[in-house]
């Protein structure tokens, strides 16, 4: 049985659903709003929620796409027995997401969201190239102009008041700051020839190439999509060596499965960052690569 631990209405399990479906695969879909609680049963671990339940010895393979396992927590009115089983429930649960993530996996909860600067760091000691980067709390050694700034975090954008989605993106530094600020990220800014979007999955590598440099609005950060002249996007394939250290990158961070960003700059390969959970179904759907149907295979 496969375990895909997912969020309401996110297309990209919808397809790699249809794929199950028609190899005759078995499967739970685990929803964002579902509150599971562990039981016992015939001197096994099963969990249960108001839409799933299963044990967990019968999971074969787990995908962590998006969202979380959320489970239900007992309270109690005595002080000294709520702390003591708040801490009894959470090795429990605990215990459940280690056994999930013991079995074959797409990635997993303990590791869905990397560190940025930390990847940075790996990126170099396996040999890729990166461009120059600092933090700072102020403007006094940007070079305006050929210095971009980005979040650090893996939110790609922040909830207005209005309760729509403001997106984070790539800009370049255009002027100086008069006061400080919370210390941020600075980047050397690349001319780019273009940029490859590459989808890693079990140590097997597909890319694209995303022509975005002939446009002012997507020149500098390609997902400000010009809706009315898209960019144009083809197959492509990194040197072997790039593919290599892509590999020993993913090892070291411990990720089977992830989307990574490259600018190509003449000869050179500048790479940006790795999402674990990042999307693929443009790269999937453009390039005729199926990699809904390799996800399908591999779980």
């Amino acid at each position: 049985m496969i375990l895909i631990i997912s969020r309401n209405k996110e297309t990209t399990t919808d397809e790699v659903i249809k794929w199950l479906s028609a190899m005759g695969k078995k499967f739970i879909r685990i929803h964002e709003d579902e509150f599971f609680e562990i039981k016992a049963k015939d001197k096994c671990i099963y969990i249960e929620s108001s839409r799933n339940s299963f044990f967990i010895d019968d999971i074969t393979s787990v995908w962590f796409r998006r969202g979380d396992l959320k489970f239900k927590r007992l309270q109690y009115k005595n002080p000294s027995i709520n702390s003591y089983m708040y801490e009894h429930q959470h090795w429990l649960e605990d215990y459940v997401v280690k056994k999930l993530e013991s079995k074959k996996c797409i990635n997993k909860k303990s590791n869905s969201n990397v560190n940025k600067l930390h990847v940075l760091e790996l990126a170099q000691e396996v040999g890729l190239d990166i461009p120059s980067y600092f933090l700072a709390e102020n403007t006094d050694q940007v070079v305006i102009g050929k210095t971009i700034t980005k979040s650090i975090t893996g939110i790609a954008g922040v909830e207005s008041y209005k309760n729509s989605e403001l997106l984070m993106y790539t800009s370049i530094v255009e002027e100086r700051e008069d006061n400080p600020f919370f210390i941020s990220f600075f980047q050397e800014k690349i001319e780019k020839d273009f940029e490859v979007r590459s989808f890693y999955l079990n140590r097997k590598i597909w890319s694209i190439a995303i022509i975005s440099q002939n446009d002012e609005q997507t020149k500098t950060d390609f997902r400000k999509y010009n809706i009315d002249k898209p960019n144009r996007n083809i197959r492509y394939k990194l040197p072997k060596n790039i593919e290599e250290k892509i590999d020993l990158l993913m090892q070291s961070l411990d990720l089977n499965c992830g989307s990574i960003d490259f600018i190509k700059s003449g000869s050179e390969y500048y790479f940006l960052e790795v999402n674990p959970i990042g999307q693929f179904l443009g790269i999937s759907l453009i390039c005729n690569y199926s990699l809904e149907r390799e996800i399908a295979n591999y779980l």
